[in-house]
């Protein structure tokens, strides 16, 4: 069953364009790679930092969706927590809307309509 994940995760600010379009690339390939679906990246900013990591003040943030079936978010983790681009990463699995949604209508009841009289 696949489910939806979005990750964020924070590279070194002194990237040049050429390293940071190859680690994104890379973390793309490698959930391609391993089954992942609908892997949409997007380098959203570089930003300053709330605080100080690896005496960086800034970071490059990206953000990645994508659907899986699990198996790949933890060799993911791992390969970014063994990596020197990557300050920080989080991953979330994100809930599926489309059952929660359906059985929210499916739940409702009708609203009783009552006739309204109008005074002159």
């Amino acid at each position: 069953m696949n489910r939806n994940y979005e990750m964020m995760y924070v590279l070194r600010p002194d990237l040049s364009e050429e390293q940071l379009n190859a680690a994104v690339g890379k973390y793309r390939n490698f959930l391609t790679e391993r089954g992942a679906t609908d892997v949409n990246v997007q380098v959203r900013a570089r930003r300053r930092l709330a605080y100080e990591i690896q005496r960086f003040q800034e970071g490059v943030y990206v953000q990645m969706n994508y659907k899986a079936d699990g198996k790949q978010v933890a060799p993911l983790e791992r390969a970014m927590r063994l990596s020197d681009e990557v300050l920080r990463y989080l991953t979330i699995r994100q809930k599926d809307d489309s059952a929660n949604a359906t059985a929210a209508v499916a739940a409702q009841p009708e609203p009783e309509s009552e006739p309204v009289e109008v005074e002159a």
